[in-house]
């Protein structure tokens, strides 16, 4: 199956397959009695960092190659907005174990992204695409930055670089990124909402044909 896939399916597949090992970089989960040496625990977030950046910035490369090589297949459309969810899903899940993330900040991401796509679902069964909007662009786009602000917030080689200072203004950044990015996540469902008001409200019952028709 894999070797009949295009190029950008196989770009997000591979997506998918590596979210697993950015979790195991960022959560460390080595086997009991391991030795873990020093410089693995300075590198780890910012590895894992490094790694989700890479995993989020293919989303833009498959959609360009998708894009110049005619390569949008229904498959494709399916699994690319999947994979995106996943990794995000999968960032924040992993920073509120780590308790460097507050669960309701998770709980209301992740709640949005499942009714958003339950939305899209209902779109679809009615014979509407719901495009992506500027505010879900936008909120893309505040959620990845946010995400390497926490994984790098508590880093000790980041104090080290700005020092005490230096570090208090990034965390302060950090937060803020997020707070916009939660705000952006909501606001973002209440536009998709806005534009899907009529398949919501009906009709739902189809016109009767006419008597004699």
């Amino acid at each position: 199956m894999i070797r009949t896939m295009n190029l950008a399916n196989r770009i997000t597949l591979a997506r998918m397959v590596l979210i697993p090992v950015f979790l195991v970089v960022l959560l460390g989960e080595l086997p009991e009695g391991a030795a873990i040496p020093m410089w693995w625990r300075v590198a780890q977030p910012w590895i894992a960092a490094f790694i989700f950046i890479v995993l989020a910035a293919s989303d833009a490369v498959d959609g360009y190659v998708a894009r110049t090589r005619n390569q949008v297949t229904t498959f494709g459309k399916f699994i690319d907005p999947l994979a995106d969810k996943l990794l995000v899903m999968a960032a924040l899940v992993a920073l509120v174990d780590l308790d460097k993330l507050p669960s309701w900040i998770a709980l209301v991401i992740i709640a949005r992204e499942l009714v958003v796509s339950g939305l899209r679902m209902v779109a679809v069964a009615e014979g509407r695409v719901i495009a992506a909007s500027s505010f879900g662009k936008l909120k893309t786009v505040l959620q990845i930055a946010a995400i390497v602000g926490f994984l790098l917030k508590d880093s000790a080689l980041l104090t080290n670089l700005l020092g005490p200072g230096g570090h208090a203004v990034f965390t302060a950044v950090a937060w803020l990124v997020m707070l916009g990015a939660v705000v952006m996540t909501v606001a973002s469902m209440v536009d998709y909402f806005y534009h899907a008001r009529d398949i919501l409200t009906g009709p739902w019952e189809r016109e009767r044909p006419s008597e004699g028709a």
